[in-house]
């Protein structure tokens, strides 16, 4: 994509904002199932969508926690390939949570767990600046000027 002319192209920001949230969805359930899998008899979506999984008090809670903000750690590497400009980091990675949090509503009710509103927050913080930290040093590499010809 050329930086110069953006045209407003609401295709490409849909598209991008879906493969964000797939992409999102499989690591979280990459890690769920490295880390939570092997502490429970069965891995089901409630671990992905319900507040009441996110707790501070069991060890599959503490899983469930470090799954999460992984996955966010990991969506900010996705952001750098998706999205590819640090002005627009903050405004995927709320979009992002913000269509998690209507799952969670749909799924489970209103995340009432103050552990759930800290780790998706801290999730959203370190997605978006890391992200923005990552595409802001791609946008500052110096561009390499090679000369046409040698004999000049």
């Amino acid at each position: 994509m050329f930086y110069g002319a953006m045209v407003w192209d609401p295709w490409l920001i849909v598209s991008q904002i879906v493969c964000l949230q797939c992409l999102y969805y499989l690591t979280l359930g990459l890690f769920m199932a490295i880390l939570v899998g092997t502490r429970v008899s069965r891995l089901s979506l409630m671990y992905f969508f319900d507040f009441s999984t996110l707790t501070a008090s069991t060890v599959t809670g503490w899983c469930a926690i470090v799954s999460f903000l992984l996955s966010s750690l990991a969506g900010a590497g996705y952001l750098l390939y998706l999205i590819e400009r640090a002005k627009k980091c903050l405004d995927f990675s709320a979009t992002l949570y913000i269509i998690h949090l209507f799952i969670c509503i749909i799924y489970g009710g209103w995340p009432s767990s103050i552990t759930w509103w800290v780790v998706n927050i801290t999730g959203l913080a370190l997605m978006s600046l890391l992200g923005e930290w990552l595409c802001i040093r791609r946008e500052l590499r110096e561009i390499p000027i090679t000369r046409l010809r040698s004999n000049v």
